[in-house]
């Protein structure tokens, strides 16, 4: 038996849910002191309209050790654990640190656990976890499903706009992306993650829609095998524009499949109101 923990940034559709494999172990946001639990509870409406009110930008904070101990419980003898890039959050130390704890408690020998450090976020920790599953269910060893689901992440990618990048740069999370002053012309940033998981700037253009189709253009220039592959789309209360990206890219290429999930809580407090994030 396996078991795939995903933290909360992580999206899982309702087949994933209910699927049985999969668990989310989840972060927590803060505004104006308002703690905010990334789980069934998290409310995107309210959640949203909070940040919207507030003059201070929310802060968020990454799964306890104890958390991460907590569920790896059960009867699963193999554990895969996603986190969020570790260039961004403290989530893969922390899940990393209750690997280690839990091997102290309960000896080496009683599970066989492994954390990927996603180099991502948002769906693109969803499709990391669907390929555990995939190297699971095609019955691959352990540390043969390990290889192949880094290597995958190696040549994973994630792209992304949004209406704003003022949370992400207020919390540190835009490293060495230069200063981008533009919001009066409407320009709107197309941003993606490197290959350590970072963020960078891949681009830009005047309004969101332009945005969104070079984030697609970005994204084709770089595909190969698209009928193999599983393209994900997350949105933040947008879902009308999800789809018109789901269509245009159908309209260029073909892939095995595409889904679009709405953003779970930490995700929605980066992406913001409006916010488009791909992986592939």
């Amino acid at each position: 038996m396996y078991k795939i923990i995903i933290d909360s940034c992580g999206e899982l559709t309702e087949e994933l849910r209910a699927d049985g494999h999969y668990e989310n172990v989840a972060l927590e946001m803060e505004v104006d002191g308002s703690r905010i639990v990334d789980d069934e509870t998290f409310d995107q409406a309210d959640f949203l309209k909070k940040v919207k009110e507030s003059p201070n930008a929310p802060k968020s904070s990454c799964p306890s050790p104890e958390q991460y101990v907590q569920a790896f419980q059960g009867e699963a003898e193999r554990v895969y654990v996603v986190t969020l890039s570790k260039e961004l959050s403290g989530s893969y130390n922390s899940a990393q640190l209750a690997r280690k704890l839990f091997e102290e408690e309960y000896g080496a020998e009683a599970k066989q656990i492994y954390v990927f450090n996603s180099r991502s976020a948002s769906i693109g920790e969803t499709l990391i976890g669907m390929k555990v599953q995939e190297c699971e269910e095609a019955g691959l060893p352990f540390e043969e499903t390990i290889e192949q689901v880094e290597r995958y992440i190696s040549g994973q990618r994630t792209f992304f706009v949004l209406e704003t990048l003022e949370t992400l740069r207020k919390n540190g999370r835009l490293g060495n992306v230069k200063a981008f002053v533009a919001n009066a012309l409407n320009i709107k940033p197309v941003m993606g993650s490197t290959p350590d998981g970072q963020i960078c700037q891949l681009g830009q253009a005047r309004g969101m829609r332009k945005a969104l189709l070079k984030m697609i253009e970005e994204m084709l220039s770089g595909i190969k095998n698209s009928d193999r592959l599983t393209l994900a789309i997350s949105h933040c209360n947008c879902p009308g524009r999800a789809k018109e990206v789901r269509e245009e890219i159908e309209k260029r290429m073909k892939f095995k499949q595409i889904f679009i999930v709405d953003t779970a809580g930490i995700s929605s407090m980066y992406a913001n109101d409006g916010g488009v994030i791909m992986a592939v």
